[in-house]
């Protein structure tokens, strides 16, 4: 039996969100994928859409931590998120032939490159939000990844932010001042 995950997320609340690319896929070991996504954020937080608190972008799945404030047009942003980046990888992929690899049977569309479902888990007090930040930035140098051997040293991450308060991206807000005396 597959388990649905919850990505149903409400206007004005802070959520921790995950989403895949489909079969785990390591789409996103390009660094160029990568500055898509970085973009697109930036995009969405410069017309007001999103807030976003933090985030690492992984070799084949992403963690924020983000507030939704109004729609894009008529979807919600984590909709238009995943509709947009999904395009533009697709686009990529097919110039250079690998579109095949995310091709999938369904009456609704050819290719799939997110997988269906994403996480979004809804952070209701300070010490959950510790924990949800401290997993997205330690989730570069876990076991499984070792993509850095510091924290610090992993660019596609807030993590810095956190440390030093420089926002590498222009579009990070403080976490913190969301559950202040939480």
């Amino acid at each position: 039996m597959q388990t649905i995950r919850k990505s149903y997320s409400e206007f004005g609340r802070v959520y921790f969100f995950t989403a895949t690319i489909h079969q785990w896929k390591c789409l996103l070991s390009d660094n160029e994928n990568k500055e898509l996504i970085v973009g697109y954020l930036k995009e969405l937080s410069r017309k007001k859409l999103i807030k976003v608190y933090a985030f690492v972008l992984m070799p084949n799945h992403v963690h924020f931590i983000w507030q939704q404030l109004y729609k894009n047009g008529k979807e919600m942003p984590q909709g238009s998120f995943l509709k947009y980046t999904a395009h533009e990888f697709l686009k990529k992929l097919k110039q250079t032939d690998q579109s095949k690899e995310y091709e999938v049977k369904a009456s609704n569309k050819k290719h799939e490159i997110w997988k269906r479902d994403p996480l979004s888990i809804e952070i209701y007090t300070r010490k959950v939000a510790q924990q949800k930040l401290a997993y997205i930035h330690f989730n570069p140098v876990s076991n499984k990844w070792k993509l850095s051997k510091d924290d610090l040293d992993y660019y596609f991450s807030s993590a810095r932010f956190y440390e030093y308060g420089v926002d590498d991206f222009g579009f990070l807000y403080n976490l913190y001042d969301e559950f202040d005396g939480d």
